[in-house]
């Protein structure tokens, strides 16, 4: 209580200073419907107070329910060792690498992540990361164009929509003509995507697995822009890759994505990051930083900023992007999952997120009325037909403890009655038969 009575005699003194006798007086000229809350907040509490009214604030939150929501997000496991490597001082309180003689661990770590996701996509070289999955996907179709000097970008309709709604928002005032390719049964439709290249064409933007889960092999597209001088982009799960054909395998020329999976929490939109991959031959129309390994003039290793495409390194209009900064940190997180998971642990998490989501398809299949889309081969992610509007029924669900999945009538107007569910490695087996069970209760029920 002595806090607050401090604070009081301060604000007495403050007045008197002033000369007005309180605060509606010192702020009397200001209308009242202009004047700030602030200015009207409650006497102040102690600590023990606060916490307590945050506590029962923060329990208003629907943190019980359990997630079968994706579309891009995911609700993996995060090992402990991330979060204690990931908040060691050294690293959460470094911003920016501009000394990279006083920067040498910051840099390090970061090359260690370059590494790793060179590795993951079989690419040939890493960017440090950018904001999220959807900036670098953006990213991509300008250093596509730049490289090309071509203004068409073809896009698959089985690109993430969250996606495609931020890259037309970032290219609004740009000279981008931008040509949408609907799927035909949840895959790229070859014969459509063909029909639209062209001469002018810079990229075409895949995603594998799509938005509505749906696995596809994107070779033969990869081959017939490459025939063409056309650039080929695929944004992909970094945890799929753990099974599915990398981007390199598959003859991609720059491969995106969003790394949120990799050992970072929900949090409610973010921080996250993008990632980025390339082939050497496209490394200086890559924006963002890139660090490399050398030796100083006594062979001492040494870390350093290798290409600096940004206009804060003094490249202004000649930048690659405006990106102002790496998610250093988030970047940070991604290794440290990577290398706990190690190669054989990322297979066993990828792998159990396509058990699971089989064995979600079939207890969701044993319900009446309820479809789920099998026309083509699935990964953790898949999308199912109910009789009702699936907002409808996912409201309901939340009520009862369970966030279903995602209503693709949000995005897709013909699809109202169409859920999108994901299922990760940290769903049991119990919590998929509650979620079916409860489905079904609020079908009959209504």
């Amino acid at each position: 209580m002595s806090y607050v009575a401090n604070t009081a005699a301060q604000r007495e003194a403050m007045l008197a200073t002033c000369g007005v006798p309180n605060l509606e007086v010192l702020f009397a000229d200001i209308p009242r419907e202009l004047k700030p809350r602030a200015s009207r907040l409650p006497p102040g509490k102690s600590e023990q107070e606060v916490l307590a009214a945050m506590t029962a604030l923060a329990s208003q939150n629907y943190s019980h329910l359990t997630n079968f929501v994706g579309g891009g997000f995911y609700d993996h496991f995060i090992p402990a060792a991330v979060d204690a490597i990931a908040g060691r001082s050294e690293f959460y309180t470094a911003y920016t690498p501009y000394q990279p003689e006083l920067s040498q661990g910051t840099l390090q770590a970061i090359y260690e992540y370059q590494s790793a996701m060179c590795r993951l996509t079989d690419m040939e070289v890493s960017n440090a990361s950018l904001y999220d999955g959807g900036t670098a996907l953006y990213e991509a179709c300008q250093m596509a164009i730049r490289a090309t000097q071509r203004p068409k970008i073809i896009v698959d309709g089985g690109v993430n929509p969250i996606y495609r709604q931020m890259l037309y928002c970032y290219t609004a005032n740009l000279s981008i003509d931008f040509h949408e390719v609907p799927v035909s049964h949840g895959q790229s439709d070859r014969e459509r995507v063909f029909d639209a290249l062209d001469s002018t064409t810079a990229a075409v933007v895949l995603q594998n697995p799509n938005f509505f889960g749906v696995i596809d092999d994107h070779t033969d597209i990869a081959q017939r822009c490459h025939a063409m001088g056309i650039l080929a982009i695929q944004s992909v799960y970094p945890i799929a890759l753990a099974l599915l054909k990398s981007p390199g395998e598959t003859g991609i020329d720059i491969a995106t994505g969003e790394g949120q999976s990799l050992g970072l929490p929900l949090s409610f939109g973010g921080p996250y990051l993008g990632f980025m991959a390339t082939s050497k031959n496209l490394v200086r129309k890559m924006p963002g930083r890139l660090v490399g390994r050398t030796v100083d003039n006594r062979g001492r290793q040494g870390f350093v900023l290798t290409l600096q495409a940004r206009e804060q390194h003094i490249r202004r209009e000649k930048a690659m992007s405006n990106i102002c900064t790496n998610e250093a940190l988030c970047a940070l997180r991604a290794h440290a999952y990577l290398s706990l998971m190690g190669k054989q642990g990322l297979k066993e998490v990828a792998s159990l997120c396509l058990n699971k989501a089989h064995y979600a398809k079939e207890r969701l299949k044993a319900i009446p009325e309820v479809k789920v889309m099998e026309s083509s081969p699935t990964f953790n992610e898949f999308t199912v037909r109910l009789p009702i509007d699936a907002a409808e029924a996912a409201g309901k669900m939340i009520e009862l403890g369970i966030a279903p999945g995602f209503p693709l009538g949000r995005y897709y107007p013909d699809m109202d009655n169409y859920l999108l569910v994901a299922v990760t490695e940290k769903r049991t087996k119990y919590e998929i038969g509650a979620f079916a069970e409860t489905l079904e209760h609020v079908l009959t029920t209504g």
